[in-house]
């Protein structure tokens, strides 16, 4: 891809979003017409979506995009035998939105994307299913929530657990209070990560390095495959994982708004291996009358998740050492509940367990819930607000790691920390020309 300055750039990538917005309303969809979708970023997660989204008969796949071809082709191959017929397959996601037939993008690139790729996405017209953790950074979410509302456009982030069925029933017991009154919540997300590989090979010649890139910084090649561990594109590997955790507990609390104050500890332990992302984090949320804890670590082999082969069937985990759990402390009872389809228990003021639940996965419910939102333009199960919100936790844990405080107030109206500069000056991340996530959305 040829360099291009900020003004070329910013009239290259809006051009038609500006077409767009200027005189076009959100379409009505007839009963039976098909939600035109393309796909950037397709590897392991983005692949998986693909899937998805191609087995339904509501959904036509027109275009599957990453900055590296071979991976663009072999989604295009899934897609070709879900739905008979091949998408367009591009390396850059800018081809997408100058289609005007598109009416969603699905946004599964690393992390440094996602803020940058959705806001695009918004200003052509375009409704976004973002994977989670949503934002790279405070800032850049806070501009994902201003672009959806501006352009008027559906956001949905990949938390799919807060659509599962048995986490609705959970939802409605906590809301029934046959808890008591709810003061303390626990967040675990442990598990084992191996050490990072060693910078590779110089880019291959089907990989559009620049591209992939992007707003983060552009070093000798080796972060396309190992980009997880670092600060330049991710919020790490705790924190890619444990949102999800995090969502799903605030989901079923009602979805507070930011907490107070976060006090945290985190540190490289084990995978000292180059990485700037911590191998191990605890922190504690402070809210009016509510602490959330937060334990994730990325070195205990004895806490995992459950099997694949484990998480639609109907059964619950041996939770102490089930590594996505969340435990809920009441004043008259306590309840795990899991993810990945793993139901929960209710237990009574005795300990005696007096109610259980298996679930199902909730990404076919997710996917659903978000599809039926592009046509009635009602807001998604996981809005991009509550992406923020949630996402926010993790931000929050690292800034206090990267700052060197154990402790930091937060001020929820303007997302920063009060007499904290060291702090605020993490909450945005520096870009590189004509990667800019602008001011003004």
């Amino acid at each position: 891809m040829p360099t291009l300055n900020r003004r070329q750039f910013l009239k290259q990538s809006m051009g038609a979003a500006a077409a767009l917005t200027v005189f076009s309303g959100p379409r009505v969809f007839g009963a039976n017409e098909r939600i035109v979708v393309g796909i950037m970023g397709t590897g392991g997660r983005g692949t998986s979506l693909v899937e998805k989204f191609a087995a339904r008969q509501d959904v036509a796949i027109a275009y599957v995009c990453d900055p590296d071809t071979r991976r663009a082709k072999a989604a295009a191959g899934l897609v070709e035998k879900a739905q008979g017929r091949a998408p367009k397959a591009v390396q850059d996601f800018r081809r997408v939105l100058e289609d005007k037939s598109v009416d969603v993008m699905i946004n599964a690139t690393p992390d440094h994307w996602h803020a940058l790729g959705t806001i695009l996405a918004c200003q052509a017209g375009k409704d976004v299913y973002v994977e989670k953790p949503m934002a790279h950074n405070v800032w850049e979410g806070r501009k994902m929530v201003e672009a959806a509302r501006k352009y008027k456009r559906v956001v949905t982030v990949g938390m799919q657990s807060r659509s599962a069925p048995y986490v609705r029933k959970a939802f409605e017991i906590l809301r029934s209070g046959r808890l008591g009154e709810i003061h303390e919540v626990r967040v675990l997300n442990q598990m084992l990560q191996p050490m990072s590989k060693p910078p590779g090979q110089p880019p291959p010649a089907e990989l559009d390095y620049e591209l992939w890139c992007g707003p983060a910084a552009k070093p000798a090649f080796s972060a396309a495959g190992n980009w997880l561990p670092f600060f330049e594109y991710s919020c790490g590997p705790i924190p890619g994982d444990a949102v999800h955790q995090l969502d799903l507990a605030r989901f079923l609390l009602g979805d507070p708004p930011a907490p107070k104050s976060v006090i945290a500890s985190s540190a490289i332990r084990v995978l000292r291996d180059g990485r700037d992302t911590p191998d191990t984090q605890v922190a504690a949320y402070e809210y009016d009358d509510l602490t959330l804890q937060f334990n994730g670590a990325l070195w205990t082999p004895y806490l995992k998740k459950t099997p694949m082969e484990l998480r639609d069937k109907d059964q619950t985990p041996n939770w102490p050492f089930n590594s996505t759990r969340i435990e809920i402390y009441g004043t008259r009872g306590f309840m795990y509940v899991g993810r990945h389809g793993d139901g929960w228990q209710l237990f009574d003021a005795d300990a005696k367990r007096v109610e259980s639940a298996t679930g199902r996965q909730g990404d076919p419910a997710h996917i659903e819930n978000f599809l039926q939102c592009v046509r009635s333009r009602a807001l998604p199960a996981a809005d991009v607000e509550q992406g923020q919100q949630s996402v926010l936790l993790c931000h929050l844990a690292n800034i206090a790691w990267r700052a060197g405080k154990g402790s930091l107030a937060f001020d929820p109206q303007t997302e920063s920390f009060p007499n904290a500069p060291e702090a605020n000056q993490f909450l945005k991340r520096k870009y590189r020309e004509p990667w800019v996530v602008p001011d003004r959305v």
